[in-house]
């Protein structure tokens, strides 16, 4: 009966987005409200879904069969790094610089406290909690925590043997003309769909969705800002779509919400915090994607392998990460 409420709901939404509009005029797109978002908690959340003591999430989706289609995607055998390079310079952006330490003709040091808007990172699923819960029921003691220096459940370390899957690029710069999106603007369900239709593809179940917004181009041109106040990103209106098609893991150039978010829903990052507690996904955040836009461009194939391995950090809230796309 749940996965039937579920449908129901799913077919409401998907005529609630086709109704909404072309992907350039956003004046009747779908709002989300709070009492929608907390129903969204029940129905569409994945605990339990494999397993009671499940740590992995929607990295169940990539399946054995999954990775040899992934595999297969590649032809031209060219490789695109999906992250920026170590950020040592403080600024808007950047609160918390990087820091690389020379301490011999042959050895160096580094520290990074990579969670944020600036340094190219992978969340795990004890990155986020709502009221002290993690994914899958997960509640620990924070004391306990901190004097084990770690997570006993739901750390980086569950994806120890990395990532290997398919990966889709939704430009929507691309889709809207112009070179880079502007602050605040939101990216619907709408959007994405007008975007694979265009670009002929279509995002499945055990794929890595990748959020193409343009930020580094318009970095580039106007220099650092408050990204964290006003961003470009996915509004709220795309958490059932994420679960629809089954999304395993989803990354973007900044931290996937439009910002400033809506005061109503009570959270300034839903799809982020929806994701990770919820639909656990693991989420990639501050990447760069400006190269990879431009190498799918090139040959119009918006799909190519991803491959992934953080650091095996047990207990770890995360990874930085330097994500490879192969076409």
């Amino acid at each position: 009966m749940k996965h039937l409420r579920f449908v129901v709901i799913a077919l409401f939404l998907g005529v609630s987005f086709a109704d909404a509009g072309s992907a350039q005029d956003s004046g009747s797109r779908p709002t989300v409200t709070r009492a929608e978002l907390e129903r969204w908690k029940k129905e569409l959340s994945n605990w339990g879904r494999w397993g009671a003591d499940d740590q992995r999430g929607a990295l169940n989706l990539i399946t054995p069969v999954k990775r040899q289609q992934a595999a297969k995607l590649v032809r031209d055998g060219v490789s695109v790094s999906l992250s920026r390079d170590f950020e040592t310079e403080k600024s808007v952006e950047n609160p918390n610089p990087a820091e690389h330490k020379m301490i011999g003709l042959g050895m160096d040091q580094i520290a990074i406290r990579f969670h944020g808007y600036a340094h190219s990172h992978m969340d795990s699923l004890s990155h986020v909690s709502e009221n002290g819960v993690f994914y899958n029921g997960y509640k620990p003691d924070e004391a306990t925590v901190m004097r084990e220096n770690g997570h006993s459940r739901n750390s980086i370390i569950n994806a120890k043997t990395g990532v290997f899957t398919r990966a889709v690029l939704i430009d929507i710069p691309r889709l809207k003309g112009v070179e880079y999106l502007e602050p605040g603007t939101r990216i619907y369900p709408a959007d994405i769909e007008a975007w694979e239709k265009q670009a002929g593809v279509k995002v499945s179940a055990g794929d890595a969705l990748l959020i193409y917004i343009g930020r580094w181009v318009r970095r580039d041109k106007v220099g650092p800002w408050a990204i964290q106040k006003e961003a470009p990103g996915l509004d709220a209106s795309v958490i059932p779509w994420l679960k629809s098609r089954d999304v395993a893991l989803l990354g973007g150039e900044a931290s996937q919400d439009a910002a400033p978010g809506i005061a109503e829903l009570g959270t300034a990052q839903p799809v982020h915090n929806f994701s990770l507690v919820y639909l656990g996904i693991h989420i990639f955040d501050a990447l760069d994607l400006t190269a990879v836009a431009r190498e799918a461009a090139a040959r119009k194939r918006w799909e190519f392998l991803l491959t992934v391995v953080p650091l095996a950090i047990p207990g770890g809230t995360g990874s930085p990460v330097n994500p490879i796309a192969t076409f």
